[in-house]
């Protein structure tokens, strides 16, 4: 199987997570694998139901969002996608949805703060909102990269939009995903019993490097 051929398997099975973890409604919501050692990405097609996503759906293009293999138009977020691989060649997955608590907090332009364990492990830090921008070109992907620059989070709630995560290849930007829902609910309820702290900068940092690079196998 050839690697691009991998990928739109890969792809399609971790569109399940999403449905799984509710993090996405009807059609809405999609996830990137950058190709290795080649300037193409495999992405989920536009408006196309999750039941019907099956490796031969998803679609190849390059890191300008022209199609190069498949039968459908890509995702509107194509644009955006392309524009952090190109800026960010560390990464290897994007991923965006509209989970309601994550997409709660973009809405009001808040930063989740950072006064969970989980969210220094994950984030390092506070999960920073980017700016407002336009679907169709490369703007929503210039608001990623230059918020995600200067954060050690692979998180950011673009403005009056919802949240778009990344990672070293799909499959960790889809845990992002996950987690910045998971925590961004978690605050949500803390607030509504007080005002929660702040961990200090020190923990904040012992914390992700530990998670880093000494929890699990």
């Amino acid at each position: 199987m050839s690697v691009t051929a991998e990928l739109r398997r890969t792809v399609a099975e971790l569109h399940r997570e999403l449905t799984r973890y509710e993090l996405v409604s009807w059609t809405a919501g999609n996830i990137s694998a950058r190709v290795p050692g080649h300037d193409l990405m495999v992405i989920k097609p536009s408006g196309v139901s999750y039941d019907e996503l099956s490796p031969d759906a998803m679609v190849v293009t390059d890191l300008r969002g022209n199609l190069v293999e498949g039968e459908l138009a890509p995702s509107s977020d194509t644009a955006a996608h392309a524009y952090v691989y190109r800026h960010l060649p560390e990464i290897g997955g994007v991923v965006h949805t509209h989970s309601p608590y994550a997409t709660a907090w973009a809405a009001r332009g808040e930063p989740i703060p950072c006064v969970l364990t989980m969210i220094a492990d994950e984030f390092g830090g506070e999960i920073p909102v980017g700016p407002f921008a336009l679907i169709g070109d490369d703007s929503i992907g210039r608001g990623i990269v230059d918020t995600l620059r200067a954060s050690r989070s692979p998180a950011v709630l673009m403005r009056n939009h919802g949240p778009f995560t990344v990672g070293a290849d799909a499959r960790a930007a889809v845990k992002a995903a996950v987690l910045v829902e998971d925590v961004a609910r978690t605050v949500h309820f803390a607030r509504q019993l007080g005002s929660p702290e702040s961990l200090a900068q020190q923990d904040i940092d012992s914390l992700y490097e530990r998670y880093q690079n000494v929890y699990g196998q």
